[in-house]
């Protein structure tokens, strides 16, 4: 049988309730992992206090990231104490829906699936913008306009909500700890580069989208402003000029070449026609921000392309491979 360990990443003790809850979330799953591994990111009193929160639950495993400060570091500590055949990946200020576990699960029926992720939900905390297009959806981590509405294949997995077979792993090495968040700084692209990393390797296996396999991922009111929009948009421009250099341009803007021609179009004109045949002002506002998103990750991106990769990070990344 299959097993499944589930990592959760943690840095600071303001998500501290939101983090008990989304480990009380695989509590309930009515197939529940095999593990919890809950990888707090070098913040001695956050792991103390989740450490006594958890105490007695054997099937719920506190560690601290031995590696390198940041969210990389913390999920590649997780992977080192893992004994799950799965390893899976939930943030800590999300929520898995009942049956996560088990939509996740079936997918690894076939061998050629190398990992599986789901969609992932914003849960609004505060009123979610007029002017926010679901086509942006991932500046706050969650399935945008232009995923599949089905299971399918896709380039890669989402952070919130994703799982890959310990092979993975074991073939490739672990996530760079040159690159994903670190504290709150808006950085990421680490799950894209893994992915393609992978498919680079093993060509003949894929990557699942599974919408079935649910979370809800909490947008508190910091996020659900211009600046951050602006600056996640910024830094995923930055992040993505780095997996280019890591995994050459052609793997590594395949999926923003057609979300970029395809579904960024049509999101502008859908915000114009509710502009103009619905009265609604706030249509304009998401075609604005579909065009203001887009320049900004594209001036992220040159700004990044002009900053190659320094030789420090260069050897830093190459520890993050297998020894054998």
């Amino acid at each position: 049988m299959t097993t499944l360990s589930v990592i959760i990443c943690a840095h600071t003790e303001e998500r501290y309730d939101d983090l008990n809850e989304a480990v009380e979330s695989l509590q309930q799953q009515t197939v529940k992992p095999l593990e919890t591994i809950v990888a707090i990111d070098h913040n001695p009193a956050l792991f103390e206090r989740v450490s006594k929160k958890w105490a007695g639950h054997a099937d719920v495993v506190i560690i601290e990231n031995t590696q390198e400060r940041g969210l990389s570091g913390a999920r590649n500590s997780g992977i080192s104490v893992a004994k799950g055949d799965v390893i899976g990946f939930l943030d800590d200020d999300a929520v898995a829906a009942q049956g996560w576990v088990e939509a996740i699960m079936t997918g690894y029926a076939d061998p050629n699936v190398a990992g599986i992720g789901g969609k992932i939900d914003p849960l609004w905390l505060t009123e979610q913008p007029g002017w926010f297009p679901t086509e942006f959806n991932w500046v706050v981590g969650c399935t945008y306009t232009g995923m599949p509405e089905e299971t399918a294949p896709v380039r890669n997995l989402i952070g919130a909500n994703m799982s890959f077979r310990r092979e993975v792993f074991d073939t490739i090495g672990d996530f760079r700890t040159g690159m994903g968040r670190v504290d709150s700084l808006p950085v990421g692209c680490e799950e894209t580069e893994i992915c393609i990393r992978y498919h680079q390797a093993k060509p003949g296996e894929v990557f699942l989208y599974n919408p079935n396999a649910k979370v809800q991922h909490k947008v508190p009111g910091k996020r659900a402003n211009w600046s951050y929009f602006r600056s996640r948009c910024f830094y995923e421009g930055r992040s993505k000029a780095m997996v280019s250099q890591m995994v050459g341009s052609s793997d590594g803007l395949s999926s923003e070449r057609a979300y970029t021609m395809r579904v960024l179009p049509l999101g502008v004109l859908r915000g114009l026609r509710d502009a103009i045949l619905k009265f609604d002002l706030s249509g304009l506002g998401r075609a604005s921000a579909i065009v203001i998103g887009l320049f900004t990750t594209g001036f992220g991106y040159l700004r990044g392309a002009r900053k190659p990769i320094a030789a420090s990070e260069s050897s830093r990344w190459a520890r993050s491979e297998p020894t054998q």
